[in-house]
């Protein structure tokens, strides 16, 4: 992909400010608006952390710099007048200074999109640590304990198949499915990298 050109933006449009759509790289939802100037797309291009303009306080501000909630950067386009740009990004924990994932219509989000959001609550789970949370006891138990809970729910998972229990397969895929994203976390990936995985399989 094609590094945005900056110089081809239509900036005067918005007397040196156009709005900017962020999207999630790996599901497609769009997960919120905001504006930017040259030195914010700038700042956004070198840092890999997309950086807007506010428009109340008159400067740059990075998504997630007083939050923890960072958008990674990952590409950027204008559309055909040049006048909007839309940032491809992987979010780390919500969107929305409310809590919710995305600021447009979160409660029909996706099932991709559900995973992506339960993805960003594991991370922001493994950065701060909260006590009384499963999610912390896994991490503070170290990757051993996490691969052992990865291995115990697939055997549990394929019990319950072999049982015929449609509603026991369901509970122990969730299981397996949620400490799976555990170990991925602690091992510093993706669900998004496992589905490139496929993706590139599929070719």
């Amino acid at each position: 992909m094609p590094a945005i050109n900056s110089d081809a933006l239509a900036w005067e449009k918005g007397s040196g400010l156009l709005p900017a759509i962020i999207q999630d790289a790996n599901t497609g939802q769009v997960l919120m608006l905001g504006y930017m100037n040259a030195d914010a797309l700038a700042k956004t291009l070198d840092t890999k952390k997309v950086t807007f303009y506010s428009r109340s306080k008159h400067r740059l501000w990075t998504k997630g710099e007083t939050s923890g909630n960072w958008l990674d950067f990952v590409y950027a386009e204008m559309d055909c007048d040049a006048d909007t740009i839309l940032i491809q990004a992987r979010p780390h924990g919500p969107a929305c200074h409310t809590g919710s994932q995305t600021c447009f219509n979160d409660n029909v989000a996706i099932a991709s999109a559900f995973l992506d959001q339960l993805s960003g609550l594991i991370a922001a789970r493994h950065r701060a640590m909260p006590q009384n949370s499963y999610t912390t006891s896994l991490f503070r138990d170290g990757t051993a304990r996490i691969a052992q809970k990865v291995g115990e729910e697939g055997v549990e998972l394929a019990l319950a198949r072999m049982k015929n229990d449609p509603q026991e397969t369901k509970n122990e895929a969730a299981d397996l499915l949620f400490h799976m994203m555990v170990l991925l976390e602690d091992a510093g990936l993706t669900l998004g990298d496992v589905v490139a995985v496929l993706q590139q399989r599929q070719k």
